[in-house]
């Protein structure tokens, strides 16, 4: 566990690399895959962008078929990579009998929303239309992503339902997308209340989002303020149904990037509706955005005992 946790320990340091909100041009360092010997990397899950690719790991011995973890990226909805060093705590789940598949997704320097949330439900009908060739469980499909892949985690989550987010035409139009579980770690969700819950919650250097050039702004394609009806869009909030998995959330509480408000309003939403019980929502103190609390052993156990209180069962 150690190899794994370092280099994603030292991703989440660099908050002006990857999850800061301007993201850097330097590259993020690679999550540490080579000793897995069972994986397919690249695998196109569509076709309307390159960016639309997946990699496949499977654990090292056993024929399936694997639950899997579905590793969404962070990176500001503009940056970040599938093999980057985030996806090094969802390789901890081929220990333990999972698979993980890792996806890339349409950043908004290439498409504006709901192009992400299309691209992330054409991958997971992709993974049950093609489960059996890869030994993968299709009934057992976990999403975990951190920062704006927390965000896009949440809306499959919540919007497994709702037509006017998913693009069909993408392919396996008869496969459903919903997921079992979802592992959101510090995902914003309501965009317009960043700025004033930020500064509500009095940490340093607070990020503002109500800029033109903002990343959930260059997200729409418009200026936050200026388009409301489009960040309730995004919002995982407004897609919450009863039916609805449950969620695994957590969040720093000195995020100076995504304030932790935004997490613990989503499980307040959410835990009324699809039960108290299916909603774990922790604040990580003395973390920012992202941090060592989050990527200690004891904490990638409760993200794991959660994940296999639903696919494992």
């Amino acid at each position: 566990m150690k190899n794994y946790l370092t280099s994603y320990f030292q991703v989440f340091l660099l908050s002006g690399i990857l999850f800061s909100i301007s993201v850097s041009a330097q590259k993020p360092p690679k999550a540490n895959t080579d000793q897995i010997k069972r994986k397919w990397l690249d695998v196109a899950y569509a076709t309307a962008s390159l960016a639309q690719k997946l990699d496949i790991y499977l654990p090292e011995s056993g024929d399936g078929p694997f639950p899997v973890i579905l590793s969404i990226h962070g990176g500001a909805f503009k940056g970040g990579d599938k093999a980057d060093g985030q996806l090094s705590p969802m390789l901890e789940g081929l220990k333990r009998g999972y698979a993980v598949v890792s996806i890339n997704y349409r950043l908004s320097g290439e498409a504006i929303f709901p192009a992400q949330i299309y691209d992330v439900k054409a991958a997971v009908r992709w993974i049950r239309a093609n489960a059996k060739s890869y030994q993968l469980n299709p009934e057992k499909i976990a999403a975990w992503g951190g920062s704006a892949g927390g965000t896009l985690s949440a809306l499959i989550g919540t919007s497994g339902n709702v037509k006017e987010l998913e693009d069909l035409s993408m392919g396996n139009p008869t496969q459903p997308s919903r997921v079992l579980a979802v592992v959101d770690w510090f995902g914003p969700t309501d965009f317009l209340k960043m700025d004033e819950q930020l500064k509500a919650s009095g940490v340093k250097n607070p990020q503002m989002h109500s800029i033109p050039d903002s990343p959930e702004s260059e997200l729409i394609g418009k200026n936050l303020a200026d388009a409301p009806e489009l960040v309730i869009k995004v919002n995982p909030e407004t897609y919450i149904t009863p039916d609805d998995p449950p969620f695994f959330i957590q969040h720093g509480k000195i995020d100076h990037l995504v304030p932790y408000q935004q997490s613990e309003n989503l499980a307040s939403k959410l835990a009324p509706v699809i039960g108290r019980d299916k909603v774990t929502f922790e604040i990580l103190e003395n973390n920012d955005h992202g941090g060592p609390g989050f990527t200690t052993e004891q904490n990638i156990n409760k993200v794991f005992v959660f994940l296999d209180q639903y696919l494992k069962h």
